[in-house]
């Protein structure tokens, strides 16, 4: 009797002990799949450039990460980081209760950047951007459209600027103007729900006055490329990659004008602008040939490229060919709003790999950060420079901004290196559609982008 007893009490405590091993597994799951969820939750605040969220998601992979046994250090490191310099980040108004009449949510300030946060999703006509003269002061305004509570205390403030001004201008306009001694340099991003307002600006410093002789003019050449403002072309290799080609011809625009034969005219001219500045650099194609999408970054990757820069038009059916058209420059991340949506499946449409949409997302969500942040940089200078190369020929406003946004184009995904894509023109627009097709225009753009990049290698 004892002995069956015995069995039976060991039989229960087996019975006990599998249960909490299958109750550790699925605790153990569960966390793993919390830590995978607050990865992919980080990612995504780290592209929205939303600091308040990076620390939240931080704290939670921390959390799970120590409980599944994982190395958290770098996470604590980043926290660290970002909690020291949070104030910087922090809005510059009082919380309050949101009401429905106040389409503005929030404005932000960061070191160099304004931050506009919408409760609802915004487009390219909720920003209007003027630039002008007036009594000794340069100034570049934007006008928003939406209400916010707090403009009258919001006070923003940076060291390249003389003065910022907030004010709500009408029931449904916010007016954001910065005025300058010297024309401020300013780019503005459009997201889902929210405009960011760049200052491209470096800070004022104030320096002695070097008096270089003649005996050391050759020193100073010299030590011209140790010095962080300089750097030597001839260490950069850039790739052009324009767009379609052969089988694919792109866009179509009037008389049977084809995409491809324009981007393959802007690639020649950008060659040959950034090898009289003295870089290496190489076409992906050279002639009317079709080039699958993953074999042109495999290309990049090969020549071991410091930049990658895909060239392509676009283009726009129906009645609204007639009132869209402008400039736009892309870099890679999940797309933020329809257009960008619409540009990119036109853009890959031409050579998809076996990946479905699911996976591809996914990808997007583990990409390289910095070659993000480094992406992020180059569109800006590029789309600052060619507007700035255009409008000095053909006027303001017959050159639209189309801003720098972020979409997922499959060319770029390959690429190891920072990398963009170029829209340089509406095809199916009446007036621009014909002046992409000049050699003119053409060789203007091309200035424009190797200013650009010229620009971005010295500021990085």
């Amino acid at each position: 009797m004892y002995k069956k007893q015995n069995f039976s009490l060991i039989k229960i405590f087996f019975i006990i002990s599998l249960s909490f091993g299958t109750l550790s597994t699925l605790y153990a799951k569960s966390y793993q799949e919390k830590f995978n969820l607050a990865k992919s939750d980080y990612l995504h605040v780290i592209l929205k450039n939303n600091k308040q969220k990076e620390i939240e998601y931080l704290k939670k992979l921390i959390k799970y990460g120590n409980i599944l046994g994982k190395d958290t250090k770098k996470y604590q490191l980043e926290l660290n980081r970002l909690e020291k310099n949070s104030s910087v980040h922090k809005p510059i108004f009082k919380k309050f209760t949101y009401k429905k009449e106040y389409s503005i949510s929030s404005v932000k300030q960061t070191k160099n950047s304004i931050i506009i946060n919408f409760n609802k999703r915004i487009d390219k006509s909720y920003i209007d951007f003027k630039e002008y003269k007036a009594n000794r002061y340069h100034y570049d305004t934007f006008y928003l459209k939406g209400n916010f509570k707090f403009a009258k205390e919001t006070k923003l403030k940076f060291d390249t600027i003389d003065r910022t001004i907030v004010t709500q201008s009408g029931k449904n306009r916010l007016k954001i103007s910065l005025m300058n001694k010297t024309n401020p340099k300013t780019i503005y991003i459009i997201q889902k729900s929210a405009i960011i307002i760049k200052i491209l600006d470096e800070p004022k410093k104030r320096t002695a006055k070097a008096k270089i002789s003649k005996n050391n003019v050759s020193k100073v050449e010299k030590n011209k490329f140790n010095d962080s403002n300089y750097f030597n072309p001839k260490q950069k290799v850039i790739v052009i990659d324009p767009g379609h080609g052969g089988k694919d011809a792109g866009a179509v625009g009037s008389k049977r004008k084809y995409e491809k034969r324009v981007v393959l005219n802007v690639g020649r001219y950008l060659r040959n602008e950034l090898r009289k500045d003295g870089y290496t650099v190489f076409l992906t194609r050279t002639k009317d040939k079709f080039i699958r999408l993953s074999n042109r970054t495999k290309f990049a990757n090969k020549k071991n490229a410091t930049l990658f820069i895909s060239i392509h038009a676009n283009s726009i059916g129906g009645e609204r060919a007639k009132k869209i058209h402008g400039l736009e420059t892309f870099f890679l991340s999940p797309a933020r709003s329809k257009r960008a949506k619409r540009v990119a499946a036109k853009e890959n449409k031409g050579d998809m790999d076996s990946m479905n949409w699911s996976s591809k997302n996914s990808f997007l969500t583990i990409l390289n950060q910095k070659k993000i942040t480094e992406s992020n940089k180059l569109a800006i200078d590029v789309q600052k420079n060619m507007l700035h190369t255009l409008r000095k020929v053909y006027g303001k406003n017959n050159i639209s901004d189309g801003g720098v946004r972020e979409a997922p184009f499959w060319v770029l995904v390959g690429a190891q290196m920072p990398s963009i894509l170029i829209e340089v023109g509406y095809i199916s627009h009446p007036i621009e559609g014909k002046r992409i097709y000049t050699k003119k225009y053409q060789q203007l753009i091309a200035k424009g982008i190797a200013k650009g990049i010229n620009s971005y290698f010295k500021k990085n």
